[in-house]
C-alpha cells in the first residue's frame, strides 16, 4: 500500500491470470473509495445511500409519513434512506421498491422483483401502493451496449418512462428524482417536467465519483392538474 495525494493509504490490486484489467481497476476503485468503506461502517447496502442522503439534506424531499416508490432499488441503499426518513421504524410512511434483481429485505419496505418496463409493472406498483405517492425516485440504469448513441437513447427512454409514471401517481406537491448521465435530461423531457413541476434542476452530490458522468434530475412541486 502507498499513500495517495490526500495522504490516505491506497490499496493496489495485483493483476492475476484470471482477472481482467477492467475487473482489477473496478476492485481497486472499490477498495479505495471512502464512501464504500463508510457504507460498510454505517450499515448501508451501497455508497448510493450517501448520494440520496446528501440530496435530501439539501433539498428536503422526505418528510415523516410520506409514501415513496423506489425504482431500480437493489441492493437497497436508497430504500434504507427513504425508510429512515419517512419513519418506517415507528410505523409511519410507506416505501415500495422494485428491481430486476433480488434485494435482501429492508425492514418495513415492500419489495417486488419486476421489470419496470414490463407493461404490467405500473399497475402492479399502484396496487402495492394502494394510493398516490409523495416521492418517486429512480436509480435505474439501462444496460449498455458500448455504442454511445444507442446507450444514450436507452438512458433517455428509461428516464422518460419513469417520469411518465411519476406524473400518473404523484400527489400534488410531489417529488420526482432520477439518475441521468452526461449532459442531463433530454430537452423535451425537461420542458415537460418544467410544465408539470414547480422547480426542476440537475444535481450532482459530492458522493458521486468526480470522474462519473452521473447526475440526478430533481423535480419538485408536482402540479397534478393543469
Amino acid at each position: 500500500m502507498a499513500k495517495d495525494k490526500t495522504g490516505r493509504l491506497h490499496v493496489t490490486v495485483r493483476s492475476g491470470r484470471n482477472r481482467k484489467l477492467s475487473s482489477k481497476l473496478w476492485l481497486e476503485r472499490q477498495l479505495n473509495d471512502p464512501y464504500v468503506a463508510k457504507a460498510k461502517r454505517e450499515g448501508y447496502r451501497s455508497r448510493a445511500a450517501f448520494k440520496l442522503r446528501e440530496i435530501d439534506d439539501k433539498y428536503k424531499i422526505f418528510k415523516p409519513g410520506m409514501a415513496v416508490i423506489d425504482l431500480g432499488a437493489a441492493p437497497g441503499g436508497w430504500s434504507q434512506i427513504a425508510a429512515e426518513r419517512v419513519g418506517l421504524a415507528s410505523g409511519r410512511g410507506q416505501v415500495v421498491a422494485i428491481d430486476l434483481l433480488d434485494m435482501p429485505e429492508v425492514a418495513g419496505v415492500e419489495f417486488a422483483k419486476m421489470d419496470f418496463l414490463d407493461p404490467d409493472a405500473p399497475d402492479r406498483l399502484r396496487r402495492m401502493m394502494g394510493g398516490g405517492a409523495d416521492v418517486v425516485m429512480s436509480d435505474m440504469a439501462a444496460n449498455t451496449t458500448g455504442h454511445r448513441k444507442t446507450d444514450q437513447l436507452r438512458i433517455v427512454g428509461l428516464v422518460e418512462a419513469a417520469a411518465e409514471f411519476a406524473c400518473e401517481v404523484l400527489k400534488p406537491g410531489g417529488v420526482f428524482l432520477a439518475k441521468v448521465f452526461q449532459s442531463g435530461a433530454d430537452a423535451s423531457l425537461l420542458a415537460e417536467l418544467k410544465r408539470r413541476f414547480v422547480t426542476v434542476r440537475h444535481v450532482k452530490p459530492s458522493a458521486s465519483r468526480a470522474d462519473s458522468s452521473e447526475r440526478y434530475l430533481l423535480a419538485a412541486g408536482f402540479r397534478q392538474s393543469l
